[in-house]
């Protein structure tokens, strides 16, 4: 009776040590299988964050072409027109139009507007305490709808073809990030502008009352305000001359 008691409790202890060590194995199995699938979301991120950072080095590349390309066009342009009076009157022609477009830098006088996100610990925040992609666009809307004659957002040049989207954290505007604070330049009428931009109930208005931080400042002088030149290109797919 006394070695079956002890044979007993060798066994049971036999099964503890066997039930023990295939809770540590498993543990570590586990272990690992969490490193990996760590290791191949990093390395799936790593990937991807390098196919991000090539493609940005390949678009800024092509940027900087293009604008070297313009200047170059530019000075041919010049030269030809210097050498008769058609040439000199067309290359006014198209320096009008490459205002009007957007494809030269210009001053004047006009209105800058200063958009701040709320602080992210106000009683109040919301999604709304947020600037979004769609609050960029009515404020533009609004700008060219009061008489601005040209807008850029923190250096970016609004122009007709211009995206404007969120981009997870960020604003995207001609395919360039861009984040707080932004700050939005109208060259036109500063009493036209401003009294539209601040009246009671518009746009900023409302943003203001859901905690965005918003500055509304007009700029007298001829030369307050600089709105810088549309770098990029235009693709047109379905635009056709008319013969």
């Amino acid at each position: 009776m006394k070695n079956e008691k002890s044979y007993m409790i060798i066994i049971g202890f036999m099964c503890f040590i066997i039930a023990s060590s295939i809770c540590v194995q498993y543990r570590s199995v586990q272990k690992y299988i969490t490193i990996g699938e760590a290791s191949v979301q990093s390395m799936a991120e790593n990937k991807l964050r390098d196919q991000v950072l090539k493609e940005q080095e390949n678009y800024d590349r092509l940027s900087n072409r293009a604008e070297t390309l313009q200047v170059q066009l530019e000075t041919l342009r010049k030269n030809v027109a210097s050498n008769s009076d058609e040439a000199t009157a067309l290359e006014s022609e198209l320096s009008e139009l490459n205002r009007l477009i957007g494809y030269t830098d210009i001053t004047g006088k006009g209105l800058v507007i200063t958009l701040e996100d709320s602080d992210s610990n106000a009683s109040n925040y919301t999604s709304d305490s947020i600037i979004h992609d769609i609050d960029l666009v009515e404020i533009v809307n609004e700008l060219f709808n009061a008489g601005a004659e040209a807008v850029s957002i923190n250096g970016q040049r609004i122009i007709s073809t211009t995206p404007i989207n969120c981009n997870g954290n960020v604003v995207k505007i001609n395919n360039q990030k861009i984040a707080v604070p932004f700050v939005i330049k109208a060259i036109g009428s500063p009493d036209g502008l401003y009294g539209t931009m601040v009246r009671p109930a518009g746009y900023l208005d409302i943003m203001k009352m859901a905690g965005i931080k918003v500055k509304v400042e007009k700029k007298e002088k001829s030369n307050d305000i600089t709105v810088p030149k549309y770098v990029g290109t235009k693709q047109y797919q379905y635009l056709q001359v008319v013969e």
